[in-house]
């Protein structure tokens, strides 16, 4: 199957690398390994690492950088950009009225037991509308390229997506070893994301807020794969890095310990899963939460961003609806395509599955990072047989997709530069206003012919540039 590659068509350059083809050829071996080393050390230096759950040794890595820049025209972006927010819009307005009059089930256009019995839908917030009726503040769209012009929603993420601090982290690396290029060339800038963030959080303030609303982000603690992201997006907008001992409910209200006695809060950007927020609501032996948050936030007296019960949305057998829910709560069609999913529920769809499985991609469908999933033309016969066993024990626990000839682009390798698959995961902001920064996260598969993208599954990262008009 014939692969785009984002760089050349045939022997010609495709207008937007025309600004890297010299810099690409004037870059001899030995300054290519000398500014990787740079880069590796940087990024040692200031602590971007993730962490690899379930392995022995220490748990953190260095997440790999590659420094040939990913690029997208002004109207390439232009594009995405409008089914970025129209996604975003859809979703919301699914989260509001499942937890409402539930309409679009009413109308038979997604089955009931998809959603009201899914393990993401929280009973809890069942008839509370957030501030702003916003549900999902930072929506993650997963999006991949297969031609100059074909682009496919991979997933959604509308809990905590993750990554954004790689984003800005890239796009700084690149300015510091190559200055000559950003002076060269019109790139838009992505270092305005974490005033965005900011505005948007403290735009989805509660009523009884008084003032300027105080936010802050909690995190699990330094354990977690993410923790460099929470401190980093913190000390970016200036605001706490808290963890759940650090606040307590007081009345109608949370509150932070400080120095200074109690300050109360505001808005939580949350950076840990629903089941862990409040022993008192959901898991009584979570210690990372605040007993009685949802009381106040149900009473409305604080923001969750975002808010519990949001996962419901990024459900990978809810997200083959997502084209129905534009149609249905926007009147339009959908600007971007999903990949075409089968759902392993339905019986027709089951022995399609089961019959095609050497050919497909198969993932759980609250699987994530890339685990739990098969991609079935880089299987051995062994894995598939185990796979197949796995889903006909629990069929409504897999979708299957194509395995897509996924776009490439240049990438710095051992022997030079070589075609590697990508994928790209902008960050949409969703508050009194959409917003979406120019660029996204990059992920790369640095194994040659790999498909799989994850850092925990030996994929990296690279800048992503818009060029401007």
């Amino acid at each position: 199957m014939p692969q785009f590659n984002e760089m050349y068509q045939g022997d010609q350059t495709r207008p937007p690398y025309a600004g890297l083809e010299a810099w690409m050829k004037a870059m001899p071996a030995d300054l290519r390994i000398q500014k990787q080393a740079e880069a590796e050390a940087l990024f040692r230096r200031i602590g971007i690492t993730f962490a690899v759950y379930g392995e022995g040794g220490d748990p953190d890595r260095l997440i790999p950088f590659d420094m040939f820049p990913r690029v997208f025209t002004h109207s390439e972006w232009a594009k995405l950009d409008r089914g970025i927010k129209q996604r975003a819009r859809a979703l919301n307005a699914f989260l509001t009225d499942v937890y409402g009059r539930g309409e679009i089930i009413r109308a038979g256009r997604i089955p009931a037991n998809l959603v009201y019995q899914n393990e993401a839908y929280e009973r809890a917030v069942a008839g509370f509308v957030p501030p702003k009726g916003v549900y999902s503040h930072i929506v993650g769209i997963d999006i991949v390229r297969t031609g100059p012009t074909d682009f496919f929603v991979l997933e959604d993420n509308c809990r905590t997506p993750s990554g954004v601090s790689y984003m800005l982290e890239s796009r700084e690396m690149m300015m510091r070893m190559f200055p000559d290029l950003f002076r060269e060339n019109r790139i838009e800038p992505v270092d305005r994301y974490h005033e965005a963030l900011r505005r948007t959080l403290m735009s989805v303030a509660p009523a009884k807020c008084q003032g300027e609303p105080t936010v802050v982000i909690l995190t699990p603690g330094h354990f977690n794969s993410a923790y460099y992201e929470h401190s980093f997006l913190a000390d970016l907008m200036g605001v706490e890095l808290v963890e759940g001992a650090d606040l307590f409910v007081d009345g109608e209200f949370v509150y932070m310990r400080t120095t200074e006695g109690p300050k109360r809060v505001d808005v939580i950007y949350r950076r840990i899963d629903d089941a862990f927020l409040d022993p008192l609501c959901f898991r009584p032996d979570s210690m990372l939460g605040v007993p009685g948050l949802m009381d106040v936030y149900r009473s409305g007296g604080v923001s969750i961003c975002s808010a519990p019960g949001a996962g419901v949305a990024d459900d990978k057998a809810v997200y083959t609806y997502v084209p129905e829910m534009i149609r249905f709560y926007l009147g339009e069609e959908p600007i971007l395509q999903n990949v075409p999913t089968w759902k392993c529920a339905g019986e027709e769809d089951l022995k399609y599955v089961l019959d095609k499985l050497p050919e497909l991609v198969v993932k759980e469908v609250h699987g994530s990072g890339g685990y739990g999933m098969l991609v079935g033309p880089k299987s051995s016969k062994e894995e598939i047989e185990t796979f197949r066993h796995k889903i006909l024990k629990d069929p409504s626990n897999y979708i299957a997709q194509p395995t897509l000839s996924l776009s490439t682009t240049p990438t710095f390798v051992e022997e030079g530069v070589a075609p590697r698959h990508v994928d790209l995961r902008p960050y949409c902001l969703v508050g009194e206003r959409i917003e979406l920064v120019p660029g996204g996260l990059t992920r790369v598969a640095l194994r040659e012919g790999s498909l799989v993208v994850n850092s925990s599954q030996g994929g990296g990262v690279k800048d992503t540039w818009v060029l401007a008009e």
